[in-house]
């Protein structure tokens, strides 16, 4: 097939489609059409169609979709059908609560090492996992084929690590830090911003809830008037 420019917009429905089709197998679906999964994810179907036409198709006109083999599909697609060393650089509340999360492992997310700066966390095991020092990052990362970290510290140390991590041969940062970071074009950043999600939700809320005050104060208004 050839190869094509992805856009963002379907890249970021992916994992939607993936999680989905997962849920459909576990239901024991066999097969399902493009209408059908448009319903259930809010989706139109030709947005269904166009994302996977992107990857080739995977569907038969009347037939619809093979749930199992459109689901394996996604997983090469995503390429979580493969082995991701992962490391997290700070150890604190965010930090364990990813290293503990068990369902990176069933998607190839294998965390393989923690690290921090405060003495008071190095040492400490995380679910098997030995938090260490930031002098042991280099080495480490060399030694155990890790290809990704995790940045669950303060923005100002971030832009720093970043920097170590590159030099060593890191490819994917997975950022929670609240700074961009600069890195070169092929180095993968994935930004997790939690408070500019909060705000998105927050403008969300505010402006439904003005929506609805409106409509309200408008039906006040032809009452009175009537």
């Amino acid at each position: 097939m050839e190869e094509r420019e992805i856009s963002k917009a379907v890249i970021t429905r992916l994992p939607r489609y993936y999680r989905y089709l997962g849920e459909l197998l576990e239901s024991g679906v066999e097969r399902i059409s493009s209408n059908e999964l448009s319903t259930r994810m809010s989706v139109t179907a030709s947005q269904i169609r166009q994302d996977l036409n992107n990857f080739g198709g995977f569907g038969q006109q009347g037939y619809g979709y093979n749930v199992k083999y459109l689901y394996t599909e996604m997983g090469r697609i995503l390429g979580i059908d493969r082995q991701h060393n992962l490391i997290i650089i700070g150890a604190g509340n965010l930090g364990q609560a990813i290293a503990n999360y068990a369902n990176f492992e069933k998607r190839g997310f294998i965390i393989k090492g923690m690290f921090d700066i405060n003495p008071r966390l190095i040492g400490l095991v995380v679910r098997g996992i030995e938090i260490r020092g930031v002098d042991d990052l280099e080495q480490y990362i060399k030694d155990n084929d890790v290809q990704m970290a995790a940045l669950t510290i303060p923005k100002t140390k971030a832009p720093e690590i970043a920097e170590r991590l590159v030099n060593a041969g890191i490819k994917a940062i997975w950022n929670f830090a609240h700074v961009d970071l600069t890195v070169p074009d092929d180095v993968v950043v994935e930004n997790v911003h939690l408070s500019e999600s909060l705000m998105r939700l927050s403008y969300r809320v505010c402006s439904m809830q003005d929506k609805l005050e409106k409509e309200q104060e408008s039906k006040q208004e032809n009452k009175q008037e009537k």
